[in-house]
C-alpha cells in the first residue's frame, strides 16, 4: 500500500491560540489551494509531533496543541484530506506508545513517521522506544510506518537500510535544497532491494529567512560541505525576487524528479511552508506540481 499523495505540512498552533488559529489555518489552505488551481489535490496533511529542542532555535518553541487535538479540529474543515503525523518515540515506554499510536490510527491518521531524540542527544538515547524498534514492534498497528531520510548525513545509507529491514514502508526526506537525494537513492537502489515510498520534501523560502534563519537552522549539519551548499542556496532563495525564487525552486524540483523517477521507488511529495501558510508559498507549490505530481 502506497500513499501516492501530495502532503502539506501543517504545524499545530501554540496552545494560547487554540482552535481559532487551527481553523483559520485550515481555511487558508482551502482558499489558497483554490486560488492556484490545487483545489482537491492535497491528499494529506502532515502534522509534526514537536518536542523542545536546542536553546539556539531561532523561533521560540512554545507549547503546541497536541497532534490529536489539532487533527480533530481541522479534519472537518478539510473534506477529503487525510492525516499523517510524526511521533517521537524515544521518551515513551512500549505500552504507552502503543496506546498513543492506537489513538492516532483510530482518529484516522493513515501514516506515522517514527522520530527519535533531538540533535542534542545521541541515537539510542532516551528512556523509551527507539524509532527503529518501533518500526517492527508496531507492524500490526500502523500500516504506513515512516522514517526521516537525510541524504547528506554521514552514514545515512547504512542507517536507512537498517530502518527498511526493521519495517519502514516510507521515508520522508529532510527539506531538499539540493539534488543530493538523486545520487543517494540511485546508489541505494544499486546496493539493496528495498524500495520504500519516498516523500520528497520541498519547502518555500520567504524573504524573512535571511533575517530569522529558521530553515538554515533546521537543515544544519556543522562541518558538512554538502549542507553548507544547501544553506547557501536557501540564502539565495530568500534574497531573490518572487519570480526568480520560483524559477530556482522549479529548477531544483525538476532535477530531483527527473533524477529519481525511474529508480523504482514509489514517490509522493511533501510540501512545507516553514514560516506559515501563505499565498506566495502556494503559488510556488502550484508551479512545482504543474511539472509533476503523484498519480499524474
Amino acid at each position: 500500500m502506497t500513499l501516492n499523495t501530495i502532503a502539506l505540512e501543517l504545524v499545530p498552533p501554540n496552545v494560547d491560540r487554540g482552535s481559532a488559529q487551527a481553523i483559520d489555518d485550515a481555511r487558508k489552505v482551502l482558499q489558497f489551494s483554490a486560488d492556484v488551481g490545487l483545489g482537491g489535490r492535497i491528499g494529506h496533511v502532515m502534522i509534526p509531533g514537536l518536542i523542545a529542542e536546542e536553546d539556539d532555535r531561532p523561533v521560540e518553541m512554545k507549547p503546541k496543541l497536541d497532534v490529536l487535538d489539532f487533527w480533530s479540529i481541522i479534519k472537518p474543515e478539510l473534506p477529503g484530506v487525510r492525516g499523517l503525523c510524526s511521533q517521537v518515540t524515544a521518551f515513551s515506554d512500549e505500552a504507552s506508545l502503543r496506546t498513543r499510536l492506537a489513538d492516532l490510527v483510530g482518529a484516522g491518521i493513515e501514516g506515522i513517521v517514527f522520530v527519535g531524540v533531538p540533535r542534542t542527544m545521541q541515537d539510542g538515547e532516551g528512556s523509551g522506544v527507539a524509532p527503529t524498534d518501533a518500526l517492527s514492534m508496531y507492524r500490526d498497528l500502523v500500516v504506513n510506518r515512516g522514517v526521516i531520510l537525510i541524504p547528506t548525513r554521514e552514514g545515512e545509507a547504512g542507517r536507512f537500510n537498517f530502518k527498511c529491514e526493521q519495517g519502514a514502508t516510507f521515508a520522508q526526506t529532510q527539506l531538499l535544497y539540493s539534488d543530493a537525494i538523486v545520487r543517494f537513492l540511485a546508489d541505494f537502489a544499486k546496493e539493496t532491494d528495498h524500495r520504500p515510498e519516498i516523500l520528497l520534501s520541498f519547502g518555500f523560502v520567504p524573504k524573512v529567512e535571511n533575517r530569522v534563519g529558521f530553515i538554515n537552522w533546521l537543515i544544519q549539519d556543522p562541518g558538512n560541505a554538502a549542507v553548507a551548499e544547501e544553506q547557501a542556496f536557501v540564502k539565495t532563495l530568500a534574497g531573490s525576487e518572487p519570480a526568480e525564487r520560483r524559477r530556482l525552486m522549479l529548477d531544483l524540483y525538476k532535477r530531483v524528479i527527473d533524477g529519481v523517477a525511474d529508480l523504482g521507488y514509489p514517490l509522493s511529495v511533501h510540501l512545507e511552508a516553514t514560516y506559515g501558510v501563505t499565498a506566495a508559498a502556494f503559488e510556488t507549490f502550484a508551479e512545482l506540481l504543474d511539472y509533476w505530481a503523484p498519480g499524474v
